[in-house]
């Protein structure tokens, strides 16, 4: 079966229903081949196999997958397809003086992608397109060709949603009253479909709230957020009181994190009822030893590695981040989602502050 092949099996398998092996016996080889095909396009990513000696290896398990830091997006434009099949650029979030990520998408990574996010979402707010309240403001989503990855995410969040209302006027990041109460009035007894990342949500929304003495009733809101922590870990906010908050300012019931990065766009590892996030089917996730590399089991604080078949036009398919984490386990979830779950602990020390969130703060500080 060609890569292309067993990506479109995976495609459609039900997004967490397979068990370990079931899984593995897609995943693994449209990785390996990944490899290969990036080998092939890629010269810097051919030259880095060659000197780890891992060139033309077959990988045996997930574990054997040769990886990328992710950090090195910042100071190389990897790609693996010719310039005239680039059509678009993706950017991560940087605050001045730092390098950003650059991401470089051909039309068949980009469409794998889109899907991928589909599939994923659909699983936990369901196939209705929802009227949608976008915690930013509409200045945002400027150029098409070249996202950050704050902007990437606001559009591929905006393709669950309807009567698309952006909570926040301006640059100013201040509430726009008027289209938020309008929304509400027309749209607030129902489900209603929120997105925005974890920082400004809090700082710009639940704050906002509590400064005008205001509550809203949001009883069928479905927040969608993602971003850094850092900046609400420094206020001692932690994710059961960013729930519960959301809770008391805007009767809001389900609240959904996820874990995702620009340099793997597509791969979203959504939080479930044990508040536990997901790999979903064409996604994996490792957490390795940060002195040796090895792979640490369930229980063990490490770095987290994200592993997935999406990217096609860019070595970008097994990536080290800068993450610590932890495993919980492997098709033993509380929630009855199989495949691994685990949970993000924070960024390693010294590591810059890479969430859109973050960067944000960053910005205006």
């Amino acid at each position: 079966m060609t890569a292309e092949g067993t990506i479109e099996k995976l495609f459609e398998a039900p997004v967490y229903d397979l068990a370990h092996e079931e899984k593995q016996a897609l995943l693994l080889p449209a990785l390996a081949e990944l490899t290969g095909a990036h080998a092939r396009g890629c010269a810097p990513y051919r030259d880095i196999l060659a000197a780890r000696g891992t060139l033309g290896q077959a990988p045996a398990t997930r574990a054997d997958l040769p990886f990328l830091p992710v950090r090195l997006f910042k100071s190389h434009l990897l790609a693996s397809v010719p310039e005239e099949e680039r059509f678009k650029v993706l950017t991560s979030s940087g605050t001045t003086g730092q390098q950003v990520s650059r991401i470089v998408l051909d039309r068949a990574t980009s469409s794998y992608q889109t899907r991928a996010v589909v599939k994923i979402m659909q699983h936990f707010i369901g196939k209705a397109r929802l009227p949608m309240l976008i915690i930013d403001h509409p200045g945002v989503v400027k150029d098409r060709a070249n996202f950050s990855a704050r902007g990437a995410g606001i559009l591929g969040m905006s393709n669950f949603g309807r009567a698309h209302t952006y909570a926040l006027r301006d640059e100013t990041m201040e509430i726009d009253w008027p289209k938020l109460d309008a929304f509400l009035e027309k749209h607030g007894d129902g489900p209603v479909l929120m997105f925005g990342f974890t920082f400004m949500v809090w700082q710009y929304f639940v704050q906002a709230l509590r400064a005008e003495g205001r509550k809203l009733s949001i009883p069928g809101g479905i927040l969608i957020h993602s971003g850094g922590w850092k900046k609400l870990v420094e206020q001692a906010v932690d994710n059961a009181t960013f729930k519960q908050t959301l809770r008391d300012v805007a009767g809001i019931g389900q609240v959904n994190n996820f874990y995702g990065m620009v340099e793997q766009v597509g791969s979203v590892f959504v939080e479930c009822e044990a508040g536990h996030l997901h790999a979903p089917v064409f996604a994996d996730v490792i957490i390795r030893d940060p002195w040796d590399w090895s792979e640490l089991p369930a229980g063990r604080e490490g770095l987290i590695q994200v592993l997935s078949c999406l990217p096609q036009s860019y070595p970008g398919h097994s990536l080290l981040t800068e993450d610590r984490g932890i495993l919980h386990g492997e098709d033993d979830c509380p929630c009855g989602r199989k495949g691994r779950h685990f949970s993000v602990l924070g960024r390693l020390p010294k590591a810059e502050a890479r969430g859109c969130s973050d960067t944000f703060a960053s910005e205006a500080a």
